[in-house]
């Protein structure tokens, strides 16, 4: 049965939201002022339907750039025009902190696409007629969308698609649903594989002939090494980074060098730096070309890297580099002592017993970076409960056509 809905606004996620007498309904690919005809789908929540005609379209719709937009789950609104877009990009930062009670100016949403994403994960399953497929999650399914390009990767990520096609071919025999993580580097593509459960040495020699063939700087499964041309290598600041396998490194090299220059805007002329969940020096190797930092995550090998490229940097301030579950055992108010900024970028669940003994302390500056508005405005909230003062907010977009925002914020005692 199909009806006729009138599209309000953009929902959190991306989707397209009426008002009905029953509650809003979302509508995946529809946009504000639209009347669109939908129908329900046995099986999905009930506040959910699916677009079939847009009956009276958006100024504002535009052409998607992807042939397998609506089929792939990787982006959300490419049908939206640009500036519209980012005007709700920067709306979802100003609600999450109403929301938290923060009532603070939010500046400009900064385009940090860049020239694309840089990091990939693909995936590999046996779809219908176990024909295999190698591509991006659906919208909300579990089957993979089979794709041959994709125009949000960096020219950096050349080839990866061809690569994950060769690799999922060569294991393809195990009959496991795979995880293919590529990274691009100064030395080429790094890839780590996942999923593929034991397999047999004739294997890993094909693994080590495709890489070969594609010209990969490493090839791992599951951070084990199967081979390696060259050290995969990245530049942050005046070092020069050896990656350990899987590692986290920001979505873009634009995002990252706006995230990077707020953070030592913010941080300004402070001695004493701690740098919190670290990664393998984003900010830390930035910050200690002015200041003594110390540098603490959990990933013992992200620190190590992080180890090597100070030692080889030239004109840095010492590193203290330290191996440390934040989440558990999180640097309370006495070991903040003598620190004069704290920068933090947890992962998405944010960094809520942090931020707890940071409101306990005496630190003067605080730089919150965060990939998650909600848990961004939480952590906020209990650092200015704690005597602090939200100054600045500043949203960035690295993830162009989704509902993802990176947001940087400067409190001060």
């Amino acid at each position: 049965m199909t009806e006729r809905l009138t599209i309000i606004r953009i929902g959190h996620r991306g989707d397209g939201v009426a008002d009905t007498p029953h509650g809003p309904v979302y509508v995946p690919y529809a946009l504000p002022g639209e009347t669109v005809t939908v129908e329900a789908v046995p099986g999905n929540h009930p506040d959910r339907r699916h677009l079939i005609h847009v009956d009276h379209p958006s100024l504002e719709r535009v052409a998607p750039p992807c042939q397998h937009f609506g089929t792939c789950g990787g982006c959300a609104l490419q049908h939206w025009a640009l500036p519209a877009y980012a005007e709700w990009k920067h709306g979802l930062i100003v609600e999450a902190l109403k929301q938290a009670g923060l009532d603070t100016q939010v500046a400009p949403l900064i385009d940090a696409h860049g020239e694309g994403r840089r990091r990939i994960v693909l995936h590999a399953r046996r779809g219908t007629h176990d024909v295999l497929e190698v591509g991006f999650s659906a919208p909300r399914a579990h089957h993979v969308v089979a794709v041959n390009a994709c125009p949000v990767l960096a020219p950096s990520l050349a080839g990866a698609l061809k690569a994950a096609w060769a690799i999922a071919e060569t294991l393809k025999r195990a009959q496991k649903p795979l995880d293919i993580q590529f990274t691009a580097t100064e030395s080429g593509l790094d890839v780590d594989v996942r999923g593929s459960g034991q397999i047999k040495s004739q294997q890993i020699a094909e693994l080590a002939r495709v890489a070969q063939a594609h010209r990969l700087a490493r090839l791992t499964r599951h951070g084990e090494l199967v081979t390696q041309a060259e050290q995969p290598l990245v530049t942050i600041g005046r070092a020069r980074v050896p990656l350990p396998p899987a590692s986290f490194m920001q979505a873009t090299t634009e995002g990252e060098a706006v995230l990077a220059r707020l953070v030592r805007e913010h941080v300004g002329k402070a001695k004493r730096v701690a740098d919190l969940f670290a990664g393998i020096g984003t900010f830390a190797l930035r910050l200690a070309e002015n200041a003594r930092v110390t540098a603490v995550d959990s990933e013992a090998k992200a620190v190590k890297a992080l180890q090597r490229a100070a030692a080889s940097a030239p004109g840095l301030k010492p590193i203290e580099a330290v191996t440390r579950d934040l989440f558990r055992r999180p640097l309370v108010a006495q070991e903040l002592n003598g620190i004069d900024a704290v920068v933090f970028d947890p992962p998405r669940q944010g960094a809520e017993a942090q931020a707890r003994e940071l409101a306990k302390s005496g630190v003067k500056t605080v730089v919150a970076v965060a990939c998650d508005r909600v848990t961004f405005a939480r952590d906020v909230r209990i650092l200015v409960d704690g005597g602090y003062r939200l100054t600045s907010v500043t949203p960035v977009d690295q993830f162009r056509y989704s509902y993802h925002v990176e947001v940087v914020g400067k409190l001060e005692r």
